[in-house]
């Protein structure tokens, strides 16, 4: 059965840093495409970033670019995102998901493993 577990949200300050992870299992991670979506309530859902198989591929949404960093540890089957300078708008439940298009994507519908989401709150 596969699973995707993210862990690492929770209530920051502007200006802050946090770092999620999503933990994969019933599958090998490395085979897969990762990546993080965020929606915020009343909005659609956006994507963040992708990272290839590897992890020497990353592509990130212009509202995060030089602000978050996505990595894996393929050894521990396991994808990063780090957070950092956040804003009050990226606050959102954030996923993870796998696609195995073989290709970076930024559309929700080419990825067919989802986790069930951790929730960041960017307030003062």
């Amino acid at each position: 059965q596969v699973q995707l577990v993210e862990s690492g949200g929770g209530l920051v300050q502007p200006g802050g840093s946090l770092r999620l992870s999503c933990a994969a299992s019933g599958l090998t991670a490395r085979s897969y495409f990762v990546g993080w979506f965020r929606q915020a309530p009343g909005k659609e859902r956006e994507f963040v970033a992708v990272i290839t198989r590897s992890g020497e591929g990353t592509y990130y949404a212009d509202s995060v670019k030089g602000r978050f960093t996505i990595s894996r540890d393929n050894a521990e089957n396991t994808v990063y995102l780090q957070m950092d300078s956040l804003k009050p708008e990226d606050t959102a439940v954030y996923y993870c998901a796998v696609t195995n298009l073989g290709r970076i994507t930024w559309y929700a519908y080419d990825y067919g493993y989802w986790g069930q989401g951790t929730q960041v709150t960017v307030s003062s």
